[in-house]
C-alpha cells in the first residue's frame, strides 16, 4: 500500500511511507510532543531521547509512515509500524503489528488524527497478515491508557523494565486489539 487518504473536518492527509528527508521533520513534531508532556509533567517521553540519526534509520528500514496534509503539504503526524518487538513484547510469536512514537501535530489535537492513525496501523496490520495491533504505553500515563482504551485496544499485560529505568526506560502497559 503507498498511501491511504483521509478525510476529516476540514483536512486531507494522506499516509505514506516516510522518505529520509522528512526525519527532521518527524523529529520536530516529537520534541514538541516531548515538550508539552514535561511541561505538564507527564510521563511517557524523555525530551530529546531520540536522535535524527535513529528516525533516519528507521525511515531506512521502512519502519516509518507520516501523514502529510493535503492542502499545506506538510507532516501533521507520524507512527512507526514494525512487526516484531522483542524487546517489550519478548513472549510474543503470533503475527502482529506494533505501534511506536504515534505523534500528531499539537495545532491538530482533538481533530480525531491520531485516531485515524490508529486505523490506518489497523486495516495496514491486517492487510500484512497480522492478528493483533499492539503498542504500549507508560504505566503512568493514565490519560493514555484512557485514550487507547477508547480507541478499542485492550490492556493484556505489564512490561517492568526495572534496573534499566536510568537508561530511559520505565513501566508500560501493553495494549492489543484483534485484527480477526
Amino acid at each position: 500500500m503507498n498511501g491511504c487518504r483521509y478525510g476529516g473536518g476540514h483536512m486531507v492527509v494522506d499516509v505514506v511511507q516516510a522518505v529520509e528527508s522528512d526525519g527532521p521533520e518527524i523529529l520536530a513534531l516529537r520534541h514538541a510532543a516531548e515538550d508539552w508532556l514535561a511541561e505538564r509533567g507527564i510521563i511517557q517521553w524523555r525530551p530529546r531521547e531520540v536522535s535524527v540519526e535513529q528516525v533516519g534509520q528507521q525511515i531506512s528500514r521502512g519502519e516509518f509512515f507520516v501523514a502529510r496534509d493535503r492542502a499545506q503539504s506538510r507532516i501533521v503526524g507520524a507512527l512507526r509500524l514494525i512487526w516484531s518487538d522483542p524487546v517489550v513484547w519478548p513472549d510474543s510469536n503470533e503475527p502482529a503489528g506494533y505501534v511506536h512514537g504515534l505523534v500528531i501535530d499539537r495545532e491538530f489535537s482533538g481533530t480525531s488524527l491520531g485516531e485515524r492513525l490508529l486505523v490506518w496501523a489497523h486495516r495496514r496490520s491486517a492487510e500484512e497478515g497480522a492478528q493483533y495491533l499492539r503498542l504500549d504505553c507508560v504505566e503512568t500515563n493514565v490519560r493514555l491508557r484512557r485514550y487507547y482504551r477508547d480507541a478499542g485496544f485492550a490492556e493484556v499485560g505489564r512490561r517492568d523494565f526495572g534496573d534499566v529505568v536510568d537508561n530511559g526506560w520505565f513501566s508500560v502497559v501493553l495494549f492489543e486489539r484483534s485484527l480477526t
